[in-house]
């Protein structure tokens, strides 16, 4: 990671709106908005004045973070977008971080968990892939910190992340979408 690394990271994929600012090899600095719906509207005006308020701009980044869950579809989604917009807008690489990997961050040999509905957990054990399991089968799991402490370890992996082989930054998704398309056939347009 370079010294001069000056990285923006944020995360939407719970009932929040999360950011941290990387800068001088560490985390300055970090802001939570706890909200269930809005995040979309929130998100920009709330990482505009987070940047300000610690004497940054856009144009001051070198990299962006961003959480790609699991977790609230909408909520990554939004996050995402704004983190693939940004990037292109500014010229510089967004780095994707699953609320998994974050989790293994601040504890290496654990199982990481997501609560998910129904009594499941999306679950990545050491060395294992992400899965949707019941919570039953990972009695120990570590469920993520509270948002401050997930977003700093999102921008300390997307500090040290080689943005050379990053790939734009993608949604998690460990199940399928609960909606499904329609079973009858596509309407009838007339002339």
């Amino acid at each position: 990671m370079p010294s001069d690394t000056t990285l923006l990271a944020f995360d939407t994929s719970a009932a929040h709106c999360a950011a941290a600012l990387f800068s001088n090899g560490r985390v300055v600095g970090t802001h939570v908005d706890a909200m269930s719906r809005g995040q979309a509207e929130h998100l920009m005006p709330m990482l505009e004045s987070f940047l300000a308020e610690h004497g940054k701009s856009w144009a001051d980044l070198t990299r962006l973070g961003v959480g790609v869950g699991p977790g609230n579809f909408t909520g990554i989604r939004i996050s995402v977008s704004a983190a693939r917009g940004l990037a292109l807008g500014l010229g510089i690489p967004a780095i994707g971080v699953s609320t998994l990997d974050a989790i293994r961050h601040l504890h290496p040999r654990a199982t990481a968990a997501v609560p998910a509905p129904r009594d499941m957990i999306y679950a990545q054990p050491p060395g294992g892939a992400p899965m949707l399991v019941a919570a039953s089968e990972f009695p120990d799991a570590v469920l993520a910190p509270g948002p401050e402490a997930l977003v700093a370890a999102m921008a300390e992996m997307a500090a040290s992340a080689d943005a050379r082989d990053a790939d734009r930054p993608k949604p998690l998704y460990i199940k399928p979408a609960d909606a499904a398309p329609s079973r009858e056939g596509a309407p009838v347009i007339l002339p």
